[in-house]
Formats: C-alpha cells, sequence, structure tokens
C-alpha cells in the first residue's frame, strides 16, 4: 500500500475530471445540505485566494456505487481500467463550486430547489467586503456580475459592463481559474481501508455499516447490480408478508457464509464483486423460502415475534442446499434447531463465530444426520415460572410468543383470530399482550411483580377486548361475561393454551392453580419439538467424537 500523497489541481482541470466522470461522489457520502449563503462564502474564499481546505480524494479502478447527478447536470460514466478519484472528504465543498461555477439547480431531496445561477460578483465591493454574494437587493444595474457569466460569458457579454469594471472582471475571472485546490490522493488501498479513512475524518458523524461498504463495493453497472436497490426490492416483497423488519446485516452474513463459511466483517468485506453478484439471487431465493417456513411450518406471522432475525441464516443456508422441502427427519432436527437456539439464548453473543458452527449442524442436518449441542435447555414448568419475567426483547420469552402464535389464538369474545402484526409488537407494554390474570387485580392481592409480569401469566389479545372488556376484573368475573357471549369459549381458551377453567384454577380465582397448570400446557407443546438427547453425568449434553472434531477449530 502506498502512502497517501499530496498534490493539487487548479480550477480547469478539476472542472474537466468532473465533467469527465473521473470524480465521484460514493453514495455512502450523505447528502448535499450546503446553502446557497454558504457555498457564496466558499466562492468568495476563493475570489480572494483564502485556504479552503484540503480534498481527500480515493483514486482506485473499482466501480462504486456513486452519485450519477450534480443537480439537473447528468455526470459521464467513467470508461472501464481508468481510475477514478472517490471524494472521501470535501464532498460538500466540491460540490458547491461545481453548483456555483456551472449555475446549475440542485433539488434536494426534501424537494427543495436552489438555483446556484443566483450566485453573484459584486463589482464595487472593496477586498475587505464580501465579494461573492445571493443578495443583490438595492444594488445598481451593471454593478454585479452573475458567478457563472463571469467564468463563461461571451466576450461581448462582458463587454457590455461599464469599462471601469473591465479589469477587475478579468482580475476575478484569473483568480479563480488560477486557484489552486490543495488534494490528496489515497491509492492502492481497499474499499475497507478507503471507508475507514473516510470514517476518521467523519468523526462527528456515523460510522459507515458493512452494509454501506458492501452497497459501494459491489456496485456494477454493466451488470444492472445495485445493492441497496436490491435490499429495498426484498424489504418491498417482505412487508407484504409482515417480516420487513429483517436486517441488512443477516444477508450479508447469510451469503458470506455460503461463499467462505465464515462471515466476520473482514470476510465479508474481502468476498469478491463478481462472485457476490453472481450468488446473490439464489441466496435471496434461499432467504424467502426460510421466511415462508417460519410463517406457514412454525405459523410465525410476523417478523417481529422471531427470537432472532439470525436464525433467518442458518434455516436460509439449509434451503440454498435444499431447494425442496425438507424430509421428516430433516423437519424433526430443523425444529429441534430452532427451539434449542431460542430457548438457550443462542446468538446473544459472539453472532459469527456460533453462526459459523452452527452452519456445521445445519450440514449434518442436510446430510441426515443429527446435530449435537454444547448448550442445555431446561423446560420444566417450574424453571418457565421462575425465569419467565416478561421482557419482548429476550429470546426465550419471544420463543413462547412463538409457541402462543403457533395455536392461532382466537378472541375471548367471539372465537375470531387475534390479528397479529409487527405494528404493535414493537413494545413489551402493548395492550394486545395481556396479563390473564390483571396487573391490577394481582397488585391488590399483594402477588410478587415477577409472577405478575410473567410470561406464563400473558395472552395475546385483541387491543379493544383488553382495553374495554378485561381491566382490572378477576378472571373468573370477565370470563363469565365472554361465556355468555361465546359457545366456543372452551375452544378460544385452548387457542391460549389454557384448557379446562375449572381445572386451571381460573373460575375460583387461583393464581397459582393458574401458573402451574398452564407452565405445564406450555412446557408440553415444548417437548413435542425437542428431540430428547442424552447427558452426562453433570446433566450437560453429550458430545460425539465426530462433533467435537467438527468444533474444534472454533472453541
Amino acid at each position: 500500500m502506498s502512502l497517501p500523497s499530496p498534490t493539487h489541481a487548479n480550477y480547469s482541470s478539476l472542472l474537466t475530471d468532473i465533467e469527465r466522470g473521473q470524480v465521484k461522489i460514493p453514495q455512502f457520502q450523505r447528502e448535499f445540505v450546503w446553502t446557497l449563503q454558504k457555498s457564496a462564502a466558499l466562492l468568495d474564499s476563493v475570489i480572494k485566494g483564502y485556504p479552503v481546505g484540503t480534498f481527500i480524494f480515493w483514486s482506485t479502478k473499482d466501480r462504486l456505487r456513486s452519485v450519477r447527478e450534480l443537480g439537473n447536470a447528468q455526470l459521464p460514466t467513467p470508461k472501464q481500467g481508468e481510475s477514478v478519484a472517490f471524494v472521501l472528504d470535501g464532498q460538500q465543498r466540491l460540490t458547491s463550486l461545481y453548483a456555483a461555477i456551472r449555475g446549475i439547480t440542485v433539488v434536494r431531496n426534501s424537494e427543495r430547489r436552489d438555483d446556484f445561477s443566483d450566485m453573484f460578483v459584486k463589482l464595487e465591493a472593496e477586498e475587505d467586503d464580501q465579494i461573492v454574494t445571493t443578495d443583490i437587493e438595492g444594488l445598481e444595474a451593471n454593478t454585479f456580475i452573475r458567478l457563472k457569466d463571469l467564468l463563461h460569458g461571451s466576450f461581448a457579454e462582458l463587454a457590455a459592463f461599464p469599462a471601469q469594471y473591465h479589469s477587475k472582471i478579468s482580475d476575478y475571472r484569473r483568480r479563480i481559474e488560477s486557484y489552486d485546490f490543495s488534494i490528496i490522493q489515497v491509492r492502492d488501498v481497499a474499499i475497507d481501508v478507503a471507508t475507514e479513512i473516510f470514517t476518521r475524518i467523519n468523526v462527528g458523524g456515523k460510522a459507515l455499516s458493512v452494509f454501506e461498504i458492501m452497497v459501494a463495493k459491489t456496485f456494477d453497472e454493466e451488470k444492472d447490480f445495485d445493492l441497496s436497490a436490491e435490499y429495498e426490492r426484498l424489504i418491498e416483497r417482505l412487508t407484504a408478508v409482515n417480516y420487513e423488519t429483517v436486517s441488512d446485516a443477516i444477508l450479508l452474513q447469510l451469503i458470506s457464509l455460503i461463499i467462505t463459511n465464515d462471515c466476520k466483517k473482514q470476510t465479508i468485506l474481502k468476498l469478491k464483486k463478481s462472485e457476490f453478484i453472481e450468488t446473490w439471487p439464489k441466496v435471496i431465493d434461499a432467504f424467502e423460502r426460510a421466511v415462508e417456513y417460519f410463517r406457514h411450518t412454525y405459523r410465525i406471522p410476523v417478523s417481529k415475534l422471531l427470537p432472532y432475525n439470525t436464525l433467518l441464516v442458518p434455516f436460509a443456508y439449509f434451503f440454498y442446499y435444499h431447494p425442496d422441502k425438507p424430509d421428516a427427519d430433516q423437519r424433526a432436527q430443523l425444529e429441534d434447531f430452532f427451539w434449542r437456539c431460542s430457548l438457550g439464548a443462542r446468538y446473544s453473543s459472539s453472532v459469527e463465530s456460533k453462526l459459523a458452527q452452527d452452519i456445521r449442524r445445519i450440514d449434518r442436518i442436510l446430510k441426515g444426520c443429527s446435530p449435537d449441542y454444547d448448550w442445555s435447555i431446561d423446560i420444566s414448568p417450574e424453571f418457565l415460572i421462575e425465569n419467565g419475567w416478561f421482557n419482548a426483547g429476550r429470546s426465550s420469552i419471544k420463543a413462547i410468543l412463538c409457541l402462543y402464535a403457533y395455536q392461532q389464538p382466537k378472541s375471548f369474545s367471539d372465537d375470531a383470530v387475534v390479528n397479529i402484526s409487527n405494528y404493535w409488537l414493537k413494545q413489551a407494554n402493548s395492550k394486545n399482550y395481556h396479563h390473564f390474570f390483571p396487573r391490577a387485580y394481582l397488585a391488590k392481592k399483594e402477588e410478587e411483580e415477577w409472577r405478575i409480569n410473567n410470561i406464563v401469566n400473558i395472552t395475546i389479545v385483541d387491543d379493544y377486548l383488553n382495553k374495554r372488556e378485561i381491566g382490572a376484573k378477576a378472571p373468573s368475573v370477565y370470563m363469565k361475561t365472554f361465556k355468555k357471549a361465546n359457545p366456543n369459549l372452551e375452544k378460544s381458551m385452548k387457542s391460549h393454551l389454557i384448557g379446562d377453567l375449572e381445572r386451571f384454577g381460573i373460575m375460583d380465582n387461583d393464581f397459582e392453580k393458574f401458573l402451574y397448570a398452564r407452565a405445564a400446557a406450555i412446557s408440553a407443546q415444548l417437548k413435542k419439538r425437542l428431540i430428547e438427547r442424552a447427558v452426562d453425568a453433570r446433566g450437560q449434553p453429550q458430545r460425539s467424537d465426530d462433533f467435537e472434531e467438527e468444533m474444534a477449530g472454533f472453541e
């Protein structure tokens, strides 16, 4: 890697390079935000010969996703094989210079339009005055000239000004055209180094994500591949099925695991553009198959219920290599994997290394073998109650919410299916999370908070039902009301894993009895989804010799 080298360029060569497509603004730069007034102050400094800061350019033959237009000016695509200077620092200044000198109109994302031709040079100003301005109110005609006309006006247009201003017009034009812009060129570095330089320069801003870097790195105009646009199209499709909250990071982890069996940041950034683009369509197909599998097989209707978005990665990995439906044995092994990861807080830390381990487990499932696990889970009713503090961010709690959603819970009042959407599952205090024994009711009984706010005491109901019909009433009271209105109440309650009202202690308002009866029902459902595995004398999972060998590299 060569060291950054200082260089310089005058106005003419810099303008020429921009208009030839040799200087580009990468898409990861923020929007152009400078006002006309701030840009005028920059041009005022140029005309006075003041320093305007150093531009930092990254010179490379790579083709990144970049800004194609400056205002209404379409910038050309550079020729293949030619080096391009991507602006790492100085985007606002460079855009201001170009817009002002060419007099273009800049349209902001907010739809505001700024006409940079409305920038003027005051011909009667002294050196200490503001020479370049946007405010000409009160100035006499022929005592000011548009900046773009100063630089690009014909001889006849300039000669039409009063003779006393001719030398000043000539002098100002010469000053701008001969101004020496300071530039530091960064050459022969990888994109992650270039973006690290960008991040360090912009210390007050947000560091670039791996996805933003990969958007820039994988852009290919010839192959019509734009990762940002591809991701947006995917999110549009996922929005239609309520899975729009999945992150861009897991897609990069997935494709990296498929290509390299690893998903560390450094590995992702080293992926070859051609291989990334070639693999992308099949990866996205596998990812969408995993989403459909979660929606239909596990009946997880919305992504917000997923214990981890990360769980989509090993499942998509499975469908990448097995595009057909899993057979009965694979289906059982995959379900066992899902619940062990979810209940065991698998991806709460060290996600990258654990994913690399877990695709080895998926490889075994693909081969028709049973993977081993080096963590244990407890689904006993006692454990579920003791560790059931309700927090919708905990993976084990979300796992049980998935179990509730699988039952397709029905309304207490009319046996209609309860609507579950990402919108109202964002907070643990959502009115759709109902404490079956209401908090206010149990508080009067001086019940402990950890038992009141327990996943075993949570049901998923419609918002209006929670607010209007239940409130702080005792369960025996509000259930009698629903029994009159809903002839299918017994069936409705089973969809919440709540059986006979008497046996569950509901009609006696026996909270203790209810907790243990429902915890037992939850435990029984979880047991159906797990494959019983041998444990050692300490109660830890036994690991086979081949598993020890496969995992040795990840310890």
